[in-house]
């Protein structure tokens, strides 16, 4: 599992497009979004680079908390 700070998010809407775009690169992959502490938990078989990719492409920045 991957946990990744994401910035900027500030509302449900923004919990949704993170969402979204996580499964756009992995549709098996489950995702958790925690919008008062900012955290997306990530169970995925692609690489954590490419999950964090998909984040900031939708427009939020985002670092690995752990593996």
């Amino acid at each position: 599992m991957y946990e990744f700070e994401i910035q900027n998010m500030t509302c449900g809407h923004c919990a949704g497009t993170v969402e979204k775009a996580i499964k756009a690169a992995d549709p098996e992959a489950s995702a958790t979004i925690d919008l008062t502490a900012r955290i997306a938990r990530v169970q995925s078989t692609l690489e954590p680079a490419a999950i964090k990719a998909a984040i900031e492409k939708a427009g939020y920045p985002s670092s690995l908390k752990n593996i």
